[in-house]
């Protein structure tokens, strides 16, 4: 599949898989004309850095876990490096902030959307 196409079944501009392919996070064949051409597991892993990215994780951790995320355990290095493990134990943790603060949002939305619906409903029978 080329680029375009990639594109077009992720809704992921084609400016943003180029990023994706200059940090490293995709790695497209090439043909003889120099086109990309992207195998079967790209739409997946398109969709999964782009929701990695939409929480909020810099590309730079992505690339370095996104090998791990449905590989076998045995791609995991025997030793951690102990700065990646701090990195990703607080983007852990802000991710975690980012989750609260969302489910907040949503609480305060149902409030809204309760308090509104029985408004409407209240008018429509007064009227």
């Amino acid at each position: 599949m080329r680029i375009g196409e990639l594109s077009q079944e992720t809704g992921v501009s084609v400016r943003a898989l180029r990023y994706y392919e200059e940090e490293g996070l995709i790695r497209p064949a090439r043909s003889a004309n120099g086109y990309r051409e992207f195998g079967d597991g790209a739409v997946e892993a398109v969709r999964q850095i782009r929701g990695m990215i939409e929480s909020g994780l810099p590309t730079r951790i992505i690339r370095e876990i996104l090998p791990y995320l449905d590989g076998p355990a045995a791609l995991m290095p025997e030793v951690p490096c102990a700065y990646m493990l701090g990195e990703v134990a607080r983007q852990r943790d802000l991710l975690d902030q980012r989750i609260r603060s969302l489910t907040g949002n949503r609480d305060a939305l149902d409030v809204y959307l309760r308090a509104a619906r029985s408004a409407a409903v209240t008018a429509d029978t007064a009227a």
